[in-house]
């Protein structure tokens, strides 16, 4: 149940200070949330009680205040009290910032405001503000809100454990020759568990040798062995119980949030250390963030992603198969910090699209000295019938065998291994077919990879892939420096990843509709002479019709708009 919300509503008492321009970005704001279905808005809310502030409200709340740079919770009731377009947004309606904080933290948020992206893309798409040719992607790293000094890092914590395990294995032994008949094996006291099943056998024998001291005499000529028993066993404990434990206990839990990852602060455990650019004390330190991938097109912001993968290679492909509109782009346009194999073989085989993304080495081959090096496989002969290389050094290598290689996230190569034949035309030659150590040279081809270098390098050098690579820089990097250098986010404001891809989606929406909001002015200004006098939107209309993607968003209707001339934009009640 929710609070009665409606701006285009009437009130009885008119207030004219709170009549905003007609081309405010406030009412653009207000205008691209009302179109989101209510079963996209609103959720499950209980039936008792006070009915909850509208969802519609305070996310055009959150959006105006993130387009005024204002991040705070209680700075953004403080404008709610003070500036007249949120005043207009809230329909002066007092709210906590605690309400404001807990619906942007709430997980019904992160996923409003990803869903919000999809309506933002299509509607830019629909009115012919965005090209479909190209989707730009790259990445930045943004700080997180965690000490620096907070890392915990993985090398560390196993070098540490194993340690423990040595020790575990000595304790082990000791109180097995003290009487502790335990069932468990030394491995399988190598966990929490183990441990604490451990503690609890060598406390009960310990309450066997107390009660068989219990029934000796108080003096005993030589002393208890019973006692001395205890005394030992007491000692075993102790360490068990505040040591072992508690350090295998928090070396599982390191590694049960590091997961993949290498590090991990203790103040945010979804930041991950990695090298920043901006680094003022020039020591390459390191520092807790995220990886934030980015996808634009017309410099507006059309996906994006948090990852915790200092290198943007491994972030490509998760990255893709989280943008729900991919299907509307044919090329897909990066830098060379995303070719590898393993990318382009997931954008060419199972998304069906080209990409336009240039390898490690593609500079380096354009260079005259590299086409004319040795080095330079395309130098080299191959002869298909014996399956041979010859070097351009006249040393001729023969296939030897096939090798199979699996990387880290277990993507596996196939490699052909060449090996210069023992037996060479002359004996200069024998001499260059081996190494310094005698061993005979050997080449690593790779067929897959080299033909998706000679695909990605034949699409590069054609007309229409070098004009849209070239729009690379000029459409993503000013969405960054928008966000570093105008917005001034370089550094997060909350903690967790889910509520960090919050903050974030937030942040790129309101750039998203300023920009939108900035761009309709000035096109309306230069049609100036050619339309009418009244001013505002009403000049260019965004043309927003009723759109039914099911395989989007849940089968449900995506925009319901008054449909007006063709790229017309007019604001509701104005």
């Amino acid at each position: 149940m929710y609070k009665q919300y409606n701006t285009n509503q009437l009130s009885l008492e008119l207030n004219i200070a709170w009549d905003l321009p007609a081309t405010h970005e406030a009412r653009l704001i207000s205008q691209f949330v009302d179109t989101i279905p209510s079963s996209v808005l609103l959720e499950e809310t209980s039936h008792t009680g006070r009915p909850a502030f509208h969802p519609a409200m305070l996310l055009k709340m959150t959006l105006f205040a993130y387009a005024r740079q204002v991040f705070s919770g209680r700075k953004i009731v403080q404008m709610n009290e003070e500036v007249i377009p949120m005043k207009w947004l809230s329909q002066d309606t007092y709210i906590c910032y605690r309400t404001i904080n807990s619906f942007r933290a709430s997980t019904h948020a992160n996923q409003l405001i990803k869903t919000a992206f999809i309506y933002f893309t299509l509607l830019l798409r629909e009115n012919g503000l965005i090209e479909d040719e190209a989707l730009f992607i790259d990445g930045t790293k943004v700080e997180a809100d965690a000490n620096k000094y907070s890392f915990t890092w993985k090398k560390a914590v196993e070098r540490y454990e194993d340690a423990l395990n040595g020790n575990i294995s000595a304790l082990y032994d000791k109180l097995v020759q003290e009487g502790v008949n335990t069932a468990l094996s030394k491995e399988e006291c190598l966990t929490s568990e183990g441990l604490t099943q451990l503690l609890q056998e060598t406390e009960q024998v310990l309450d066997e040798v107390e009660e068989a001291i219990s029934q000796e005499p108080k003096v005993i000529k030589g002393g208890s062995a019973n006692r001395q028993k205890r005394r030992r066993i007491k000692k075993l404990k102790r360490k068990l119980k505040e040591d072992f434990l508690v350090r295998k206990q928090k070396y599982e839990r390191d590694k049960q949030i590091l997961q993949e990852r290498n590090s991990y602060s203790k103040t945010d455990h979804d930041a991950t250390f990695m090298r920043m650019k901006e680094d003022h004390m020039k020591n390459g330190q390191l520092k807790p963030g995220y990886n934030l991938q980015l996808g634009t097109n017309s410099q507006f912001a059309l996906a994006y992603g948090l990852f915790p993968n200092p290198t943007d290679t491994r972030t490509l492909k998760p990255f893709l198969q989280s943008i729900q509109t991919l299907e509307l782009f044919q090329h897909i346009v990066a830098d060379a910090g995303y070719g590898s194999e393993e990318n382009y073989s997931f954008i060419v085989d199972d998304l069906e699209k080209t990409p336009l993304i240039p390898y490690g080495t593609y500079q380096k081959e354009q260079k005259k000295s590299y086409k004319k090096s040795d080095a330079n496989p395309e130098n080299w002969t191959y002869l298909e019938d014996s399956d041979q290389w010859i070097k351009p050094d006249g040393v001729v290598y023969s296939f030897k065998n096939y090798s199979r290689r699996t990387e880290q996230n277990g993507f596996e190569k196939d490699i052909k291994i060449y090996e210069a034949d023992p037996v060479q035309a002359s004996e200069e030659l024998d001499q260059l077919a081996r190494t310094e150590k005698g061993n005979l040279k050997q080449i690593q081809y790779n067929p897959t990879w080299n033909y998706f270098k000679n695909l990605v390098k034949e699409k590069l050098t054609s007309k229409e892939g070098a004009r849209i690579y070239a729009k690379r820089k000029v459409d993503v990097e000013p969405v960054f420096g928008r966000m570093k250098g105008i917005f001034g986010v370089r550094r997060v404001h909350v903690r967790g990843q889910k509520v960090v891809e919050t903050e974030i989606g937030f942040l790129l929406m309101s750039m998203n509709l300023t920009k939108l909001a900035k761009k309709l002015v000035h096109d309306n200004r230069n049609k100036k002479k050619n339309t009418d006098s009244s001013a505002g939107f009403h000049q260019k209309q965004l043309n927003l019709s009723v759109f039914f993607i099911y395989w989007l968003v849940f089968a449900q209707p995506l925009f319901v708009f008054y449909k007006k001339k063709p790229r017309k934009f007019r604001i509701l009640g104005s």
